[in-house]
């Protein structure tokens, strides 16, 4: 066997993983209700690594726009869904990780009460709520949750603060 093949067979192998990685995200059958436009400060942890990333939820007709972005302001990801498939927004390369952390985040957003429905799949109690073996969500509070992934990726989601008015600062 060639070099050149094999590394067009490991390509290729590589590619029908993450093609089918992403055709299996699970996604509601029909979209949550959600107080939009959301902001939320997540905090991903991965072994020793820890960042700080700002997404924004926005409503744009029938679809959710999820945009992802470093403390800075500099995009990362930017992803709609519509229609029940993820398309991707703006000049971006693919992310397949943030596609990953939109669905699950969109998993946890989910009120309980369409939970079911949409979720037929899941499991729920008072503070935690899971696709085994995938997601597995844990509430502090109601809008303060963690997420751990089945790639030991975890990550911690807060609403970002936005009432700071300098003209009431001390």
């Amino acid at each position: 066997m060639t070099s050149e093949y094999r590394i067009f067979a490991a390509l290729g192998v590589f590619l029908c993983v993450l093609l089918n990685g992403c055709s299996s995200l699970p996604l509601p059958k029909h979209t949550p209700t959600l107080a939009l436009p959301m902001q939320l400060h997540v905090q991903r942890e991965h072994a020793d690594q820890r960042q700080d990333w700002l997404l924004v939820i926005q409503q744009e007709d029938a679809a959710l726009r999820w945009s992802l972005m470093d403390p800075l302001g500099i995009p990362l990801a930017r992803q709609v869904l519509q229609n029940g498939h993820w398309n991707a927004d703006g000049l971006l390369p693919p992310n397949p990780e943030a596609r990953e952390l939109f669905a699950a985040l969109l998993f946890a957003l989910t009120p309980n009460d369409q939970l079911a429905d949409n979720y037929p799949q899941a499991t729920s109690s008072t503070d935690r709520r899971a696709i085994e073996p995938r997601w597995h969500v844990h509430y502090q509070q109601p809008q303060v949750f963690s997420i751990d992934l089945q790639s030991d990726v975890h990550y911690t989601i807060s609403p970002l603060d936005t009432s700071f008015n300098p003209e009431t600062a001390p």
